[in-house]
């Protein structure tokens, strides 16, 4: 075998090294789990009073962490606990979408402080790069100088490929293609110096999920975001897998079949786009679909397309889990609460008339962000790469 081909593991873990992995741990549990006191955060992270002691310490005079009121009545000094510092760390996250794009300022806690948003009728460099300079410039004067200090770093959801979108938003090939070869990180370092993360936008709706929604109830699932497009993501081993160049979780290209047997992928039959061309079809105002939690004016319409997208969703379901034995399936989107509760309740019965032989059939769940998911999902990621753990990954060193 010739030994260029192999590759390397990843490298040992010094002192230095492990004092980051064991920080990261603890901010991650107190994310995860909420405020508590170093002696709970030393039993279920099986480390010494000690040990939490003197990383809560540092990480609270860093700013990171900021201690509760004292929990009296037991035997013994008062327990404090400890939780996250909301102003401890900003980030700025971005999101990319069809016919809009927008910008928000959130804080450690994953609270979203401001946002700016625009619309277009299709997203173009000059025009987003352009939006994103002055969103940047607008939310960041929001904050005291000493505040700005603790911007760290800015997560920009896009999708995979933008120069492939354009038959799909009715735009010409040729414009589409100055999207081609364009590197957000070069772009983005011409008006600014914070560091720039980029991720597929339905990777960062299931980052947001995992983060701040119901995905810290599993360990391994996979994360259905319906949208104009459906996309998805992949958690495993409690942490988002984003894979090796970054498109784990395609799930939006999984092959399906059309009306005359034709071979077509997910994002053509289960996306919102579908019921889109179809009010227009019709002569009615599709916008509402993006600006409404109210979609019964279009009831008749949305029966048959829910119907449709969730015998897709459990076909897809079952070809995910052939793969990894997830424990659940997640399913978001851009949807009124009451039209994605109908789509899961659906999808869950459709998939107990799929053939399951050799298969554990995961249990479908309704996530629970919404159409925040992707902006959310984009600012946490340089939170996620600097301060959380990411069990996919050895120690940061």
């Amino acid at each position: 075998m010739d030994g260029s081909k192999i590759r390397s593991l990843s490298g040992g873990a010094n002192q230095s090294g492990l004092r980051n992995h064991n920080e990261r741990l603890l901010l991650s549990m107190l994310q995860r789990g909420g405020a508590m006191p170093g002696s709970d955060l030393a039993r279920i992270a099986g480390l010494s009073p000690q040990t939490v002691s003197v990383i809560l310490r540092k990480l609270e005079k860093d700013g990171l962490l900021a201690r509760g009121a004292p929990v009296r009545g037991k035997v013994g000094k008062p327990s404090v606990p400890m939780t996250l510092a909301p102003d401890g760390v900003f980030s700025l996250g971005v999101n990319i979408g069809r016919r809009s794009a927008k910008v928000v300022l959130m804080d450690f806690t994953g609270v979203i402080r401001a946002e700016v948003s625009t619309t277009f009728s299709y997203p173009l460099p000059a025009e987003i790069f352009a939006f994103i300079r002055s969103g940047l410039d607008e939310l960041t004067s929001t904050l005291t100088p000493d505040l700005q200090q603790r911007l760290c770093g800015i997560g920009i959801a896009a999708p995979f490929e933008l120069w492939n979108w354009h038959e799909m938003v009715g735009a010409s090939a040729e414009e589409f293609a100055l999207w081609k070869g364009v590197s957000f990180q070069d772009e983005i370092a011409l008006f600014s110096d914070l560091p720039v993360h980029v991720v597929n936008d339905a990777t960062a709706a299931c980052r947001a999920e995992h983060v701040y929604g119901r995905g810290k109830e599993f360990r391994d699932y996979a994360y259905f975001f319906v949208a104009a497009f459906v996309g998805g993501g992949i958690v495993l081993n409690h942490s988002v897998f984003e894979g090796h160049q970054g498109n784990a979780g395609a799930l939006g290209s999984l092959r399906s079949v059309g009306p005359n047997g034709e071979s077509r992928q997910l994002i053509d039959i289960a996306s919102i786009h579908l019921l889109e061309a179809r009010l227009s079809e019709v002569g009615l105002d599709p916008n509402g679909l993006w600006e409404s939690d109210d979609w019964s004016p279009y009831a008749r319409y949305v029966e048959p397309w829910i119907r449709q997208t969730a015998q897709e969703l459990a076909k897809a379901a079952l070809s995910t889990c052939a793969v990894i034995d997830f424990e659940a399936i997640m399913i978001d989107g851009g949807l009124p609460p009451d039209v994605k509760e109908t789509l899961v309740e659906r999808t869950r019965r459709y998939l107990l008339n799929q053939d399951t032989r050799g298969l554990i059939t995961p249990q479908v769940e309704a996530g629970t962000i919404g159409r925040q998911a992707r902006e959310l999902g984009a600012a946490c990621s340089p939170i996620f790469s600097q301060y959380l753990l990411n069990t996919n990954s050895g120690l940061t060193l």
